[in-house]
């Protein structure tokens, strides 16, 4: 069953350029996965620096073995090192 996975962050404009090319790196890399969909990103009108990615997947599995591989776990590290905080993901599935 297709999951949709919600990623936030809070980018602080001075950050911004630095965290492009990780970004950029991280969606080129996801689209090579097995399972991968699709992924969407939507900057907040009110929230100047929030972003949110929505990204697809056919199954849970595609998602985890994703999310728990070398490669995006040392991008994903770079990523919240230069934002000092974790990224926050949340997982949902078709109802």
């Amino acid at each position: 069953m297709a999951v949709k996975i919600i990623i936030k962050r809070i980018v602080p404009q001075k950050k911004a350029e630095a965290l492009k090319p990780l970004l950029q790196k991280l969606r080129n890399l996801a689209m090579q996965q097995p399972g991968y969909i699709s992924g969407e990103t939507f900057k907040r009108i009110d929230r100047p620096g929030e972003s949110l990615v929505v990204s697809t997947w056919q199954s849970m599995d595609n998602w985890r073995e994703w999310v728990l591989s070398d490669e995006r776990q040392g991008t994903q590290a770079k990523i919240d090192h230069l934002l000092g905080e974790k990224t926050d993901y949340e997982i949902y599935m078709y109802d």
